[in-house]
Formats: C-alpha cells, structure tokens, sequence
C-alpha cells in the first residue's frame, strides 16, 4: 500500500496526526536542503490550514488560519512564504519553511480586501498583491515593504475589476495581471454581481509607475481571466474560467508571445474541451520553459502544453486536479481528494506519492 507506506514515513506520524485535533500547529523534521511544497488545505475536519510537504509526499508541519487561503509565493534569498486568502479574504500570512510557523499575519487595510495571489520583486524587498477597493469595485495592486514588517506603501490601480493571479516578467520590471473582471463584495461572500458586464484582460504593467503597456481582451466578455505562469522569454500561458451558461464551450487557454507579443487562444479538440468543464485552476511552467502543466479540477483532467506553439501534448485523468508546480524535469500535481502526484513532461499517468488525510487547494509553492 503505496499511500499508507509513504505516510507512516512521513515527519507527522499517524499517531501525531490525530493529535491534530486538538492542535493549531504541528511540525515534522524536513530533511536538510530538502525543497519544501507549501498549500492552503481543509483538513478531515473541514478547518483551513496551511500545510508544507517534501517533494516525495511527506508531510512536514500544518497550521490552522481563521479564513480559507488560496496561493502563495516565496520570497528570494530568504526562507519565507507568503500565503493569501482567498477571495474575498482579507489577511496574508508569513510562514518560515525552517519551522513551518506564521511569523506575521497581516490584514487588508480599510475597504479592501486581496484575491489570493501575489509576488515578489527580484530583491525580496517588495510584495505586490492584487486587492479590491471594494465600495468602488477597483482592481488594484498593493505594494508591501517587506523589510518593514510588510508596511503597505502604495496602490496601483489597474483601470478594471476582479484581478486575480499576477507574475513577474523575467524582465524584472513588468508585472503580468490576469484581470478577472468579477465583482465582489465581502458583504456578499464570493458572489458576483457583474457577469453581464464582465470586461477581462490580460495586462503588463510596469511595478514602479503603474503605467499599463498592453491589455490582451479573450474573445468573449465572460472568459475571466484567473491563472497564468511564464517562461523563461516571458511568454505567458494564460487559463479561463468561463462564466456564461455551462452548456457554451468556448476557449479556456492562451498564449502570449514572449518575443512577439501576439496573444491568441488554444484550439484544443472538439472533445476535449467540454471535457474541461469551463473551469482551468492552476498553471505551471517546466523549469527548462518548454512545457506547460494545466488542471482542470471540474473535469478531472492535467494537460501538458508545448509552451512555444502552444499544442496538446498528453492529456492525463486525475480526479479533482488543484495545483500543479514545477519541479526537476517535470512537475508535482495536488488533488482536492488528499492525493499529491508527480508527472513528467513527457509521461501520460501521474505517479502518486502518497494521499493525505486533508484536502489541497488549487495551488502549490515550492521553496
């Protein structure tokens, strides 16, 4: 029994396991040098948590957060993550991966509140987050001083609403927004009040002045535009979650041209496509930037892309497939069902690692 073999191995004993119910926080030894893949997860007993584990599936410490979290991103040189609620949350937490705790928490300031993405500038110093300013129902970006206990220092607005997951070009200096074009409000949980007025966009803006370069729309107005990951040459696979009636099919992936700057959307097969169930959840680039892992959680399905012209390569079934990172030559996969996988660019059937007793959300850091 593969899953039960890899548990009992893992820092968290089964016995510490059940401990947990009674426990906020727990930590297991990670081996020295050893990567760490961080996520938001529920655990059996439907608490949200933050939880890290090695690259071979074994579970290293877990941590209880008042509010379900969603994506996270490390910050370079030093051994920090920063994971953020979810839509529409309004806290961010700092975790040490040499001891798994939150260091810091930090709150949305008045009238805003974050989407559950962010990233770093090359330096470590600055956190930019996409946020709303919820009574006017702008996009922003917030700019974290993260040398100053993450001291909020700026707002840029992004001229649209709902943005959702954000990149740093390998320029250094050009943020890439996936604008959602959702409308929320905390006092309405996650509803969206603005599906027939939806404007999504995919934009490069400059992290310093705000200044927007370019602003790619999807053909239709309710495409949102939600995940995304680059390449080494700044080319940008970009995912959808349509919001217009389940029995419409169109386009759920696009490509933006690293040297070019053409953005077009992936044909895949006519079969496929209503397979994927109007719904791309998380996106990952190979490390040598050639490949591209996508889940698709609604149709229990993970496609890897040739990132250069953007062709179906292999197609693999994984029930409810959440997030997906690179790692090696290849990539690591989660499963909402506890499941963690690890998929080669070039293999058709994830290998699992082990299964868990908790759920993982759409999204994995590795660190």
């Amino acid at each position: 029994m593969p899953g039960r073999r890899d548990f009992l191995k893992a820092g968290l004993t089964l016995s510490a396991w059940a401990g947990l119910a009674h426990m906020p926080w727990a930590w297991g030894k990670v081996p020295e040098g050893e990567p760490l893949l961080l996520s938001a997860v529920d655990d059996a007993r439907g608490r949200h948590c933050l939880a890290g584990a090695t690259a071979q599936g074994e579970l290293a410490f877990i941590s209880q957060v008042p509010e379900r979290c969603h994506g996270g991103t490390r910050r370079p040189g030093l051994g920090e993550v920063v994971m953020f609620a979810r839509r529409p949350g309004r806290h961010f937490h700092v975790v040490n991966t040499a001891t798994g705790k939150k260091q810091l928490s930090v709150a949305a300031s008045e009238g805003r509140h974050f989407y559950g993405h962010g990233v770093f500038s090359p330096d470590g110093r600055h956190l930019y987050a996409t946020a709303n300013r919820f009574e006017s129902a702008e996009g922003i970006v917030q700019v974290f001083d993260a040398e100053e206990d993450y001291r909020l220092v700026k707002e840029l607005p992004l001229d649209g609403i709902g943005p959702h997951e954000l990149r740093l070009h390998p320029d250094g200096e050009t943020l890439i927004v996936a604008l959602g074009g959702i409308e929320t409000h905390p006092d309405y949980g996650r509803v969206k009040l603005n599906l027939d007025s939806m404007a999504p966009a995919l934009l490069l803006m400059n992290r310093h002045s705000g200044e927007i370069h370019a602003r790619h729309a999807p053909s239709h107005h309710q495409l949102s535009c939600r995940h995304l990951d680059l390449a080494p040459d700044g080319t940008v696979i970009l995912g959808y979650q349509f919001q217009g009636p389940e029995w419409e099919t169109p386009p759920l992936i696009a490509r933006l041209d690293g040297k070019r700057g053409e953005f077009r959307e992936l044909a895949l097969s006519e079969f496929l496509t209503p397979k994927l169930r109007n719904y791309i959840a998380s996106i990952a680039v190979s490390r040598d930037g050639r490949r591209a892992a996508v889940t698709a959680p609604r149709g229990n399905r993970v496609l890897i892309l040739d990132t250069r012209d953007g062709r179906l390569l292999n197609e693999s079934g994984l029930e409810d497939a959440a997030g997906v990172v690179a790692h090696g030559d290849g990539f690591l996969v989660s499963s909402g069902r506890g499941g963690l996988y690890r998929l080669s660019s070039e293999a058709s059937t994830p290998q699992r690692l082990t299964t868990l007793p908790l759920h993982w959300d759409n999204h994995l850091t590795l660190a």
